[in-house]
């Protein structure tokens, strides 16, 4: 999933940042209100984990930006407040989901996984297709009954292809969701990870190349 932190104690959103990318997902990072509106309106995220006490613009204004203007990035708000007040402020600017500071890194993780679900149309816990079983919450991948160790990226791409269900995914597509705001488009590192994917997945081939067009698990 693309995720954008949007921390201004640079420290706890760099360590943020490293956690979920462990886990996968593709993020990027703002330090103030201001700077995670400009990201918001050039990149299409699943997650903005979003601290309530920013500088710039506060928390609650970009909370109420992103849903006045029909974002369909899921918001987490972190926030040192822990009073039931605050929480019900934030979740009735349109918060999807909320967590007080000092927080657990697992626990975030795992609201985030959970929020990246509602962001898209619904997918099964699980993915299958074609002899193939991925496991976002365990980060595991079979290939009929053979465990298959993947990258993070290779892991990122196959997910995504795989809750396409079929229908071909453009190269554009995955590296939205796989990488970055400071992937290079034109390095060639989607076909570089397609072909590294195909080599684990082994025999018989199952991601196809629909010229110009992108791939699909057939």
């Amino acid at each position: 999933m693309r995720v954008l932190v949007v921390e201004d104690e640079p420290l706890l959103a760099d360590a943020i940042a490293e956690w979920l990318r462990d886990e996968t997902h593709a993020v990027d990072l703002a330090y103030d209100g201001e700077a995670a509106l400009e990201r918001v309106t050039v990149n299409d995220y699943d997650v903005v984990v979003l601290d309530r006490d920013l500088p710039a613009v506060h928390g609650d204004d970009v909370c109420r930006e992103l849903v006045e203007a029909g974002s369909a990035a899921r918001v987490l708000m972190l926030t040192a407040a822990a009073e039931i007040t605050d929480r019900v402020t934030g979740l009735s600017l349109g918060a999807d989901d909320y967590l007080t500071k000092p927080f657990a890194f697992p626990e975030l993780a795992a609201r985030v996984l959970a929020l990246g679900r509602r962001s898209r149309p619904a997918a099964p816990p699980v993915l299958r297709r074609a002899g193939i079983t991925l496991d976002p919450a365990r980060r595991e991948v079979f290939r009929d009954g053979r465990y298959v160790p993947l990258s993070k990226k290779e892991f990122a791409v196959l997910a995504e292809l795989l809750r396409a269900d079929g229908a071909v995914v453009s190269a554009e597509r995955l590296l939205e969701k796989a990488w970055d705001e400071h992937a290079d488009p034109f390095t060639g590192a989607v076909r570089l990870t397609i072909l590294k994917l195909r080599r684990k997945l082994a025999d018989p081939p199952v991601v196809e190349t629909i010229t110009g067009v992108g791939y699909r698990i057939s």
